[in-house]
């Protein structure tokens, strides 16, 4: 709709230009915002008060002949003044109630990308594989999930690559404790965390463990082949720890999607070589470092980005910028999303510049830092365990799930205890995921069981059971909200139109989330759109409607409702409860 409206709006102005009113040459950013206020209609732009100067009028004057040259559209019932310009638009019902008509007979509710669709590599989760995923390790893998669900449905070819940390200095530290310790080790590796920790012990114990674990790291880049055997074995029970954690979490990551720092081990000379003959390299203390004058320290020096050290080791730059060079040359991404800690927006501002600089990455490429702020405990400081070590993302899991199971527990029970377990999983795990989704993934956010499982206010629980309020009404009828529905959609109550104009805005909202990677702004919607489901079932009876006519009217608008709902909680991450 809001197109629409800026399509009136530009040839209104196109009108008003021939006729001499305004000025040529003007090309200004049209601006259509939702109003917050329904008495001042559903749309309002602030285009007379921006032009007002250049027409060399008041924007009262310009807006009332902005009026006068606006088209006819059925879609707009009527356009009016408000304060001391703005242009107000009230949509017409029944346009809105075809709009919706087209979004219920549609799989896609109507849906499409406003945008040109393209390929979009995300970049997402990518743990060390040092240890077991932490809290850590929750929102780059949850974020970047419900952002590439969304570019998906809106039909861009989306790629993901988990950049898991699979190469470096750590993993000569693990190797010699198990060469030194073979027997131990494999039964010690069924707990990461106290794999990591014994040989992070020894190697700062004994400095002979120290030097043999150099040792390795240079025979491991080398390519010896039983360091490979090794570090292979390490890996892949360390990426089956990590796999049954994203299908706990309903995280769309595969095995296949894996492409750790290791596999660009063999192109790391190549990129300092190309660095090299572009005239970036300067060597600063025997390291080969690309410096950029945009790109200033403190004293107001260049700060550099190293992409070889002294030794001659390769550093995460260059893996990344490796990293760049594959998903557009060999991947063809027309973007590339990076979720990664906001702590890492110099190195990705950095590391952007110098691959267009070195042409690693073609002319159009967007390479966006999707940065993210940090999980706090409710103290405000990093989510830590009593004794200040770092929480286990499945122990964060285990706790949601067994507080859910309890709560859903308090309220059924009746239910069999399979069923209890199945809620509590839904449950427990859709309010861990929604309590972060809705923040703005910038902010850094305090962590609090009691609060992302309550059945009041923005949490995953209250729309989980809006979703099965709806599907109450459905199975009363012992049919689905996803039948063939008789009748028209028909817009009288208040209620009923606010609904309505909320379920219009849904292509909208996914659209604004595609592009600013911000699945807040869905969580935001899906919550008021829960809220108007809640006034309109309390305030138009649907199954006891005054006759026919209207009952399937409103089943109609219930059924999109419903489908909207679980629609946006599955693009989330989230599964859904036909009762709870």
């Amino acid at each position: 709709m809001k197109d629409t409206i800026r399509q009136l709006i530009q040839q209104a102005l196109a009108n008003l230009t021939t006729a001499g009113v305004l000025p040529a040459g003007l090309s200004p950013a049209i601006q259509v915002e939702n109003t917050k206020d329904k008495t001042h209609g559903d749309f309002a732009s602030n285009i007379a008060m921006m032009l007002a100067k250049p027409a060399g009028m008041k924007p009262r004057e310009l807006a009332e002949k902005l009026i006068a040259a606006l088209p006819a559209d059925d879609a707009i019932s009527k356009v009016e003044i408000a304060g001391p310009g703005f242009l107000n638009f009230y949509q017409d019902n029944q346009a809105l109630a075809q709009r919706l008509e087209a979004a219920l007979a549609d799989a896609q509710l109507n849906v499409r990308k406003t945008a040109p669709t393209q390929r979009v590599v995300v970049d997402l989760s990518s743990p060390n594989l040092a240890k077991e995923m932490h809290v850590g390790h929750l929102r780059s893998t949850i974020i970047g999930d419900g952002v590439a669900r969304v570019l998906e449905f809106l039909g861009d070819t989306v790629i993901r690559q988990n950049h898991v940390g699979d190469w470096g200095t750590q993993f000569g530290m693990l190797l010699a404790y198990m060469e030194e310790n073979p027997a131990a080790a494999e039964s010690e590796l069924s707990d990461l965390e106290q794999f990591y920790r014994a040989s992070k012990q020894r190697f700062d114990e004994s400095e002979t463990f120290a030097n043999r674990a150099r040792e390795l790291v240079v025979q491991l880049q080398a390519g010896a082949p039983e360091c490979l055997r090794l570090w292979t074995r390490f890996n892949d029970i360390s990426l089956s720890h990590c796999q049954k954690v994203y299908d706990r979490l309903g995280v769309k990551l595969s095995p296949a999607d894996v492409m750790g720092e290791s596999a660009y081990n063999d192109q790391l000379a190549d990129i300092v070589a190309a660095l090299d003959a572009k005239g970036l390299l300067s060597e600063s203390n025997g390291a080969q470092c690309v410096f950029m004058d945009e790109f200033l320290n403190a004293e107001g020096n260049p700060l550099p980005v190293i992409v070889q050290k002294a030794g001659g080791g390769y550093l995460y730059a260059t893996t990344d910028l490796a990293a760049m060079r594959y998903r557009s040359e060999t991947l063809k991404a027309d973007r590339a999303l990076y979720f990664v800690d906001q702590r890492q927006a110099l190195h990705f501002q950095m590391a952007f510049e110098v691959a267009r600089r070195a042409g690693f990455v073609h002319p159009g490429m967007q390479l966006e830092h999707m940065g993210f702020g940090t999980m706090n405990g409710a103290d405000g400081r990093p989510f830590k365990t009593r004794d200040g070590g770092t929480v286990k993302l499945v122990d964060l899991l285990d706790e949601a799930e067994e507080r859910a199971y309890a709560l859903v527990k308090s309220k059924n029970p009746d239910l069999d205890e399979a069923e209890l377990r199945q809620i509590g999983h839904v449950v427990g795990i859709g309010a861990v995921k929604y309590a972060d989704l809705s923040k703005h993934r910038s902010s850094d956010y305090s962590f609090n069981f009691e609060q992302m499982l309550s059945f009041e206010g923005n949490t995953a629980p209250y729309l989980l059971y809006a979703y099965t309020r709806v599907a109450s009404v459905f199975r009363k009828l012992e049919r689905s909200m996803d039948d063939r529905l008789d009748g028209q959609l028909r817009l009288d109550a208040a209620q009923e139109i606010d609904l309505a104009a909320k379920l219009a805005q849904f292509g909208e909202v996914l659209n604004n989330v595609a592009d600013k990677g911000t699945p807040h702004i869905l969580c935001t919607y899906l919550y008021e759109l829960a809220g108007l489901f809640s006034s309109f079932y309390e305030h138009c009876p649907i199954l006891a409607a005054e006759d026919q006519a209207t009952q399937q009217s409103r089943l109609r608008l219930a059924a999109l409702s419903g489908r909207t709902l679980k629609q946006g909680l599955e693009l989330l991450g989230l599964q859904t409860l036909e009762r709870m």
